[in-house]
């Protein structure tokens, strides 16, 4: 144990000549401790609701989807399907065919978002275990069926066991001019609704899924659609799989994966994140203050030993030292314990669900998530804050000004 080491631990731990001093002190560690604790929870809250929002989005959004950089369709014809194919790690493609349309249910109106999907979409999504209402099933005796999301539902109100009043979907005609007999200028197909689905606000007010052979007879096309949706195989890699797939289609095509198809939505989910970090971060650095306090009142308080220090032959740089390593054992000591709390409350929270969500939502409890990175970086900026807040006392000691009483 090195000199400057044992003496600052024994400034820390022995009792002070002015109490005020030990209060000080212990303030100093608390107020670090509850800083790191609270950027530990916060983090991994955000964390957990970060993994809850993509959960969402992957049971609807597919590992890769591939879309056309100029214009709303495409000919399936032209695409290498067999080329696909033989790529090492693509699991399953479904077609995608996607256009907004007028929904009209008995005397309820609703414009949504008609998405026509081929036969491998349920196999490569988990949207069939998100339904609320009815059943996944999209065609039946060579009957199509709607699968609704629940927010179109509600606006519809709309009945999955009304049998007698099937939904009438009107989308405009393609090549007509404007006519001024509406019943003209419309293309309209009724479809019953076959269930309901609750994934998340944004796709549960926009979308209803129907088979893609309903929605090209709808939208008048032939082998037209708007999307290849791509599933990869477990265990392939994603990047791999979505730079062969951008080689065979070439630069005509957008490849992108579940981040890059919603990468706006995950820039502010991060940037949320990294905020609230920083805004904590000032609580850390206002607990440095009781930090400074106590580090200068210390050095007050121990003119006597560092007269006789330097009586001894300590040079001033090692006198520094000292108190500089209390300081730094104040950080640290608050540092790891705040570490240490911080990981009990959302282990408590992960295990027993204490805090609750209040009225509907997707999940009973709020959700958390630790990760090692982030352990590792509030130990890092506390530290860091923490040597500051010690260097900047101890910075203008000079011994040989202080007086012996």
């Amino acid at each position: 144990m090195n000199l400057q080491f044992f003496i600052a631990k024994r400034y820390l731990f022995s009792k002070k000549s002015h109490n005020v001093i030990n209060l000080i002190s212990q303030i100093s560690i608390v107020g670090v401790a509850i800083g790191t604790m609270a950027l530990i929870v916060v983090l991994s809250a955000f964390n957990g609701l970060e993994n809850l929002v993509i959960s969402l989005f992957n049971s609807f959004d597919p590992d890769l989807k591939v879309t056309i950089k100029q214009g709303k369709t495409f000919d399936i014809q032209e695409i290498p399907i067999e080329e696909l194919k033989n790529i090492e790690g693509l699991a399953f493609y479904a077609e995608v065919l996607e256009e907004s349309a007028l929904l009209k249910y008995r005397d309820q109106q609703y414009i949504a978002t008609i998405k026509g999907v081929g036969d491998d979409f349920v196999r490569m999504s988990g949207i069939d275990s998100m339904i609320t209402d009815g059943q996944f099933i999209l065609e039946e005796h060579e009957r199509p069926f709607a699968i609704v999301g629940q927010g179109v539902a509600y606006s519809l109100s709309i009945s999955v066991n009304d049998l007698f009043n099937p939904m009438t979907v009107y989308v405009p005609k393609r090549g007509i001019q404007t006519n001024l007999m509406a019943t003209d200028a419309f293309k309209t197909k009724r479809i019953q609704a076959g269930g309901i689905f609750s994934i998340q606000k944004d796709f549960d007010m926009q979308y209803i899924l129907v088979p893609i052979a309903f929605a090209r007879d709808l939208l008048q096309y032939d082998t037209e659609v708007s999307a290849i949706e791509i599933a990869v195989a477990p265990g392939a890699e994603l990047d791999l799989v979505q730079s062969k797939i951008q080689g065979v289609l070439g630069e005509k095509y957008h490849v992108k994966n579940r981040y890059q198809q919603h990468a706006f939505l995950y820039k502010i989910m991060k940037s949320e994140k990294w905020a609230v970090f920083l805004i904590l971060s000032f609580i850390v650095i206002l607990a440095a203050f009781n930090s400074i306090a106590s580090i200068t009142m210390i050095i007050l308080d121990k003119k006597k030993d560092i007269g006789i220090l330097r009586s001894m032959g300590a040079d001033a740089w090692l006198i520094k030292r000292i108190f500089l390593t209390e300081g730094i054992l104040i950080s640290v000591i608050g540092n790891l314990s705040g570490l240490a709390l911080g990981a009990a409350i959302c282990f408590v929270q992960y295990k027993f669900e204490i805090i609750k969500f209040q009225g509907n939502f997707v999940a009973d409890a709020i959700p958390v998530t630790m990760y090692i990175s982030d352990f590792l970086y509030v130990f890092l900026t506390v530290f860091v804050i923490g040597l500051i807040a010690a260097w900047l006392p101890v910075r203008k000691i000079e011994p040989e000004n202080i007086e012996i009483e």
